[in-house]
């Protein structure tokens, strides 16, 4: 076995991977969310799909913006400064050195947290299928205002993540002692991060209120509101990415390798691309907790293909070690 952090890779997997990896001139990665989870973020899927008992995906539309911005910018304002928080792993950074030895090799990732970039990874490498968290638009008709990389955290200070919470307190009239109890389970119980903040995505952790207008606006037309920049379910996918990864694999005779990791790729268009690399004669390797997590390809996974099962952020610096080095 060849040994990689806490997971163990299989000896005979890991040494075809190398020696491919190592031959490998045009190669393809897809990222999903299980990447950054090794960075310590929410995924908001299955289990973890829930942000105050709502579910996350249906935060994440136009008419959820809509009905209720207040509530959708304190969602993405908590993602953003959970994303500042947390740092690149070691896939990330992996990643990104892969990128700088082989200019052949690009990333289509599904991953809004800027970690990626964050690690160093080239621009013209990467391309971002949903969006940024730092990046915003006008939400008015007839204006066309957008702004990239704002990194401020809170994007407004209306939207700062609130500090504090309940104290201990004796009670004045209770004698019994109930009050003063319940008061002191609910102050230790209250959820906070080591800066003191509360826990916002605690349901039970009760939302500041926020007036509308303290919410970003427009510095263009001065009245729309601001809207995160990333891709909501229901919206289009951007033209330019899928255009530059359609032409990376069109163009091609042939592609080496596709690497598929924390996500399952199973829908558009990250699993037509896997097709078609396919049909252009790659090889696929999955980077996944769960093994039942696997691209559904027409022709199906192979032989040829390898599944390496455990957390990316340990098993991806492994994989490329042979050609990139120690990260």
């Amino acid at each position: 076995m060849a040994t990689a952090g806490a997971s163990l890779i299989p000896l005979a997997d890991y040494e075809t991977f190398s020696k491919h990896l190592k031959k490998s001139h045009r190669v393809l990665a897809l990222l999903g969310a299980g990447l950054s989870a090794s960075s310590g973020l929410p995924t908001f899927r299955g289990a973890g799909g829930l942000w105050r008992n709502n579910e996350a995906t249906m935060l994440a539309t136009p008419e959820a913006f809509e009905a209720d911005p207040v509530m959708v910018w304190q969602f993405y304002n908590y993602r953003r400064h959970m994303a500042l928080q947390a740092q690149p792993n070691r896939a990330h950074l992996a990643l990104a050195a892969l990128a700088k030895k082989n200019p052949n090799f690009i990333t289509l990732s599904q991953n809004v947290d800027g970690l990626s970039p964050r690690a160093g990874h080239p621009a013209s490498q990467l391309h971002l299928l949903h969006g940024s968290l730092y990046d915003a638009r006008c939400t008015a008709f007839y204006c066309d205002y957008t702004e990239t990389d704002n990194f401020n955290d809170p994007i407004v200070p209306a939207l700062a993540i609130p500090k504090g919470g309940p104290q201990p307190e004796p009670s004045s009239t209770d004698r019994t002692g109930t009050e003063a109890a319940s008061s002191l389970y609910s102050a230790l119980h209250f959820q906070r991060n080591n800066h003191g903040e509360l826990d916002i995505s605690n349901e039970n952790v009760p939302l500041p209120y926020i007036n509308k207008e303290d919410l970003p606006h427009c510095p263009k037309c001065k009245n729309g509101l601001l809207r995160p920049g990333v891709v909501w379910f229901g919206e289009m996918l951007p033209k330019d990415t899928l255009a530059a990864v359609d032409e990376f694999i069109e163009s091609a005779d042939k592609i080496d390798l596709v690497l598929v990791i924390g996500t399952s790729a199973r829908v558009y268009p990250a699993a037509s691309y896997v097709d078609m690399a396919k049909q252009k004669g790659a090889r696929i390797a999955v980077i996944n907790t769960d093994r039942a997590d696997i691209p559904k390809v027409q022709k199906g996974m192979t032989k040829r293909d390898w599944f390496f099962e455990g957390d990316a952020g340990t098993i991806v610096p492994e994989l490329l070690k042979s050609v990139i080095g120690e990260v």
